[in-house]
Order: structure tokens, then C-alpha cells, then sequence
């Protein structure tokens, strides 16, 4: 039953995927590959936090389960083909501990000086790891207690002077804009703010390598998820402008929670991970699209 289950949802997506490839016109973002990571071990799976190194072959993942990974991305014609890990590891408190408070690791975000920074839900909170061995003390914005419960600090980011910005799943009301919390190095603030747009809720984010801010978005209809990135000039503590370069329609990819940002001689890539939640129905999906504006 469970095979004859997967296979006919694998038809569904493929048959989906096909009639997709027609469906997303006036887009500011070409599809250029999507790559199905298949693992092993309990670990496996839930992966929500991304970053890829600059040129594009290292791969580094956090999953809802407190776990890390590195990656090898093996790629032809610039395409994913392949994937060479290794073993998926458990991520550390500030005492050399597995982490505690459910472990649920949702943003992941490498700064300029190697510091990696993961947002964490259920105790509300970002840590820093100059290695992933120990975790380093961040303090607690005023706010993050308040979070609502499995909707916390779900995308993160850090800019070029290695500012760290983390932003809410959810705004806490349908009006209300999503705070995006900055971190200087010594306090948080909250510089600006990001307005809702349709259904659609923060989950990942980046900074390109042209300074703009990248969030990655989900909208879950109840049977299916769809995805959008918006990308947003910033001039100090402001917004200048907001582009939408990608919308997908629903089971297009599977659950996107992470986004990184690069850059190769074909222009700026979005590299974007799915969370499987463990599923069996669901799957680790690779997606990668060029901005082609």
C-alpha cells in the first residue's frame, strides 16, 4: 500500500512539474535544476537552514532536528547532479551539549568572517558557532519570548559588515508588517519592517551578492505548498524597492524553507532546499533558478 501510495503521488508531481514548466509566466527567475537528496539515518531530512559557498560546490544545511551537514554539490553543465556528504552531525549548546529547547533549527547564516549564526524555534533565539564543535552566546531580543509557538525566527541572513537579521515566521496578526530583527554585534534592533503580501509567510532569506536582501516565502493551501522570493533594496534603515522574482503554483517544488544566494558567470543564482518534515510522502528537494532580469 505505502509503495502504491508513493508512486502515485510521485506521478501527480511529475505530471505537475510537466504542466508547471507553462505556468509561471512573467517571471523574473529561469528554473535551472532540481535535484532529489536521498539519505540515510534518522537524521536525514527536515532540512530548513541553507547556505552555499561562493562558487558553488559547498553546501551547508541545518535541519528541524538540531542536525548539521556539509555537502559536496557535483555539477554538470552547472546543473546538480550529485550530492557527496558527510555524516550529519548534532548541533551543540553553549556547554558543549546536544542544544536543547526541542533542538528545531530553522535559519541558517554564514557571516563574512566564517561565524556561522542558526536561529533556533521553541526557545526563541540565534546562536553563533565560529565552529559547529561549541556555540557561542547571542543575546535575546526583548521580543523573541513573545513569538508565537512554531512560527519563530525562520529566516536569517547576514549582510556584508556582519549584521545578522532574523525575521518571524509570522507578524502575529493578518495586517501587521513582519519585524526583521537586526543583530550589530552587541544589541538587536528592529530597523524595518517587511508587509505581508497574499498568504504567503517568511521561511528563508539572504543577501546577494550585490547587497539586496533575498526572503524566501510559503503559502500552504492544505494540500500542497507554493513558493515566492521577493528581493529588497535597502538604503540605511529603509526599503527603496521591492521586486517579486519568483511564484510558484502549488506542488510546483516540495516544501522550500531555505534560500542561498550566489553568484557564477551565468548571473545570480537562488539555490533553495526543501523540509521533508520527515515524511515519507514528502522528499529533500535541490531547486536552483537564475534572476534573469
Amino acid at each position: 500500500m505505502r509503495r502504491r501510495i508513493v508512486g502515485a503521488l510521485a506521478g501527480a508531481l511529475g505530471l505537475l512539474s510537466t504542466l508547471n514548466a507553462f505556468a509561471d509566466p512573467g517571471q523574473n527567475a529561469r528554473l535551472i535544476g532540481s535535484y532529489v537528496w536521498q539519505g540515510e539515518g534518522e537524521r536525514f531530512g527536515g532540512f530548513s537552514g541553507l547556505e552555499v559557498s561562493d562558487d558553488g560546490q559547498t553546501l551547508y544545511a541545518i535541519s528541524d532536528r538540531g542536525s548539521y551537514v556539509t555537502a559536496r554539490l557535483e555539477r554538470t553543465d552547472g546543473r546538480i547532479t550529485g550530492i557527496v556528504a558527510n555524516p550529519i552531525a548534532a548541533l551543540r549548546d553553549y556547554d558543549g551539549t546536544l542544544i536543547g529547547g526541542g533542538g528545531d533549527a530553522e535559519g541558517l547564516a554564514i557571516a563574512p568572517d566564517g561565524c556561522r549564526y542558526v536561529s533556533l524555534e521553541a526557545f526563541h533565539r540565534v546562536v553563533a558557532y565560529p565552529s559547529f564543535d561549541k556555540a557561542t552566546w547571542v543575546p535575546i531580543a526583548e521580543d523573541f519570548p513573545s513569538l508565537q509557538h512554531n512560527a519563530g525566527l525562520e529566516a536569517l541572513a547576514v549582510d556584508e559588515a556582519g549584521r545578522v537579521y532574523a525575521i518571524p515566521e509570522r507578524s502575529g496578526q493578518l495586517t501587521r508588517s513582519f519585524p526583521v530583527y537586526r543583530f550589530d554585534g552587541s544589541a538587536w534592533s528592529i530597523p524595518f519592517t517587511i508587509p505581508r503580501s497574499g498568504g504567503f509567510l517568511p521561511v528563508g532569506a539572504d543577501f546577494g551578492p550585490e547587497g539586496r536582501l533575498y526572503l524566501l516565502e510559503r503559502e500552504f493551501s492544505g494540500f500542497g505548498f507554493r513558493n515566492r522570493v521577493r528581493r529588497f533594496t535597502l538604503d540605511g534603515d529603509r526599503i527603496t524597492e521591492t521586486e517579486t522574482l519568483l511564484e510558484t503554483i502549488t506542488w510546483k517544488h516540495d516544501n522550500l524553507e531555505g534560500i542561498a544566494v550566489w553568484q557564477d558567470a551565468q548571473g545570480i543564482r537562488l539555490t533553495m532546499i526543501s523540509d521533508d518534515n520527515f515524511k515519507f510522502f514528502q522528499r529533500t528537494e535541490l531547486v536552483e533558478y537564475i534572476v534573469t532580469d
